[in-house]
């Protein structure tokens, strides 16, 4: 919709908007502001670097440039020593790391909006979910993952997530350990069993037949090949926090090309990660620069069948993790995607054109423009004529108030627009000192373990019992056949056989464990635990 910059164009309103984004401290440079159908590049649309923490939304289409805006910030915070987050759903983000190839379009939009382009990659660290993919592999332990998490993946209601919540208290109590989704699920078995009845009607409200369907729901969820994503070593999200040895911040790009078919998996995982971080790290309160800025794609896959306790989670961990340096971009289609009282606390806007092809698209154009101030453009007229790599902005300035609504045509990434080639990702991932910390599995004793080892140790008492139950019985009718049935004989001691019947297995295995191990572990917003140190 734009064209080259046009002297006569008056600039009084122009001017007023422009002067919105001022700022004396340092901004990352968004791009040069459009009015009346051209760009001006001396009025340059910015975002204060101590306003990223606020959070942020960046919306739009399909095809309207999100990944490049995200590009173009994420860069931007590496060179100001801002470690970035940035999660590559469709695996064309890793160009981010390789300086960008120079050409006729790139040349046009950089003197468009007076910018100073010169090809620059980021230092960036690939990751991957449970190694399936190429990455660092990320893993968490089902402990840490938490009982709230894991029933969104679950696809569990609100009864059952309640439910599981009693099977997570029950194992933390007895020391379960709940490394791999093996261990729950034969904590839940237990439970279900014959042995283990007694222990399920210690836990209040907790029926057979709700832990039936957990028990279903978990074979069916490892049968998707899910038991990758949990176990250890678990991925310790400090690692995000890191700087390159020149200053720059390290982009940290988690690759989901491998597992984007398991949507509600990837997604539930990004806001583990990111309560994760919520939970190790101290408050710190407003700061001249972030600690760390995490970019949560495709976020209406988070908030999509989510129950009431997974959303009140989810607006606690954003409004709280701004005090510990952690700003959260979500990133979408249209702001109607994210629930209301998460939107509210995304205080920086970047919003690409929106189609209105439909009725229902024509409804989610006016309830966009309604969540924007007031503004000196036609928003309606505005956000269905954007061309691709233009956006609507309205930040927080460094006072904290919002910034005039400012069309704008955004700057070229300068880093490469595209994925690197295969062998230089593969390359990259098994070069990173973390590779060799993360790339094996390990299996230790855990909850899975403990209660084998006591059902193959019953299971070895309750043959020799009744070995030795049935030499009694032959010795005695021996004896009595000796004795021509001789009466009043002293009863004996009670069996092998009868001390394991009457002492319960699992009942033991609880009491024994529970005395050597016991501990409550301590939970997060999420239900999520603190990582072992």
């Amino acid at each position: 919709m734009s064209q080259h910059a046009d002297p006569s164009v008056p600039v009084g309103p122009a001017a007023r908007i422009a002067a919105g984004y001022a700022f004396t401290g340092p901004a990352l440079d968004l791009g040069a502001l459009l009015w009346d159908g051209h760009v001006l590049p001396d009025r340059q649309i910015r975002i204060p670097l101590s306003m990223l923490n606020r959070h942020g939304l960046v919306a739009g289409a399909t095809g309207t440039g999100k990944t490049k805006t995200l590009q173009l910030i994420a860069e931007q915070l590496s060179a100001h020593g801002v470690p970035v987050f940035l999660a590559d759903i469709k695996g064309d983000v890793s160009g981010i790391s390789a300086p960008g190839a120079e050409n006729e379009k790139v040349r046009e939009r950089a003197a468009d909006v007076a910018q100073d382009w010169q090809p620059t990659g980021c230092p960036t660290e690939f990751y991957a979910l449970g190694g399936i993919g190429t990455g660092i592999p990320v893993r968490a332990t089902v402990t840490a993952f938490g009982p709230v998490l894991m029933s969104k993946v679950l696809q569990l209601n609100q009864t059952q997530e309640q439910s599981l919540g009693l099977i997570f208290h029950y194992a933390d109590s007895k020391g379960l350990d709940l490394i791999d989704l093996k261990d729950l699920r034969a904590v839940v078995a237990f439970l279900v069993s014959d042995e283990g009845k007694a222990e399920l009607k210690g836990i209040g409200g907790l029926s057979t037949a709700t832990a039936g369907v957990i028990l279903r729901a978990l074979t069916a969820f490892e049968r998707q090949g899910a038991s990758e994503f949990f176990g250890e070593p678990e991925f310790d999200t400090s690692e995000f926090l890191s700087t390159a040895a020149d200053g720059r911040g390290t982009v940290s790009v988690l690759e989901l090309p491998a597992v984007q078919d398991k949507p509600r998996l990837f997604s539930t995982f990004l806001m583990w990660l990111l309560a994760d971080l919520y939970g190790d790290l101290p408050e710190v309160g407003d700061l001249e620069r972030p600690k760390l800025v995490f970019f949560f794609d495709e976020a209406h896959l988070l908030f999509n069948g989510a129950s009431k306790a997974f959303l009140e989670s989810i607006t606690q961990t954003v409004r709280l993790i701004r005090s510990k340096g952690v700003g959260v971009f979500f990133v979408t289609q249209t702001p109607k995607d994210v629930p209301g009282d998460v939107l509210a606390q995304l205080g920086n806007r970047v919003q690409h054109a929106l189609r209105a092809f439909t009725p229902d698209d024509d409804k989610a154009l006016k309830a966009t423009v309604k969540t924007f101030p007031n503004s000196a453009y036609d928003l309606e007229e505005l956000l269905t004529g954007l061309g691709t790599g233009e956006a609507v902005i309205t930040v927080l300035s460094e006072n904290g108030a919002p910034t005039p609504v400012a069309a704008t045509r955004l700057r070229a990434p300068r880093s490469l627009m595209g994925p690197i080639e295969a062998t230089a990702l593969d390359r990259a991932v098994k070069s990173s000192p973390l590779y060799a910390r993360y790339a094996e599995p390990i299996d230790r004793e855990s909850a899975y373990e403990k209660i084998s080892a006591e059902q193959a140790a019953a299971e070895a008492a309750a043959e020799a019992a009744a070995a030795e139950a049935e030499a009694e019985k032959q010795a005695k009718a021996a004896e009595q056949a000796a004795a021509r049935g001789a009466r009043g004989a002293a009863k004996p001691d009670p069996s092998l056989a009868e001390q394991v019947v009457g002492s319960g297995l699992f009942r033991s295995l609880a009491r024994s464990i529970g005395t050597q191990l016991g501990r409550e572990i301590s939970r997060s917003l999420f239900g999520t635990a603190r990582r072992r140190r």
